[in-house]
């Protein structure tokens, strides 16, 4: 018993290691992640059409990062966040860093911020 804990003592300092970061220029599998679904959400964004239902939208880019929903009389409006570009190096997603998708009544009336901003006025 006296020679195993002599041997685990003398052999725990070997034990320990560095860690090796594989994956080129730096990048990490974290922000490789997040870039491709930016770029995903990019170009699904960029091939959208006017006049596409909600959930067809959701059907293709899935849950959004943030969402937003207010009736005024017989028209519903919807706000789907979803994030194209990083600007905070936080690793937390905010609105600044999403591209809006703008629906009325279920349907794709625009995309970004001008689109929103029409909803505004």
């Amino acid at each position: 018993m006296k020679y195993l804990v002599l041997a685990s003592a003398l052999t725990l300092p070997l034990l320990t290691g560095c860690v090796v970061a594989v994956g080129g220029e730096g990048k990490s599998d974290y922000s490789s992640s997040w870039e491709r679904t930016h770029e995903k959400n990019r170009k699904a964004i960029a091939n959208m059409e006017i006049g596409k239902e909600y959930q067809r939208v959701i059907n293709k880019l899935g849950t959004p990062n943030f969402s937003e929903l207010v009736k005024q009389s017989d028209t519903e409006y919807r706000v789907l966040y979803y994030a194209t570009n990083s600007i905070h190096s936080d690793g937390k997603t905010t609105k600044d860093e999403c591209t809006p998708l703008v629906f009325k009544n279920n349907q794709l009336t625009g995309w970004g911020e001008h689109a929103l901003e029409q909803l505004k006025n």
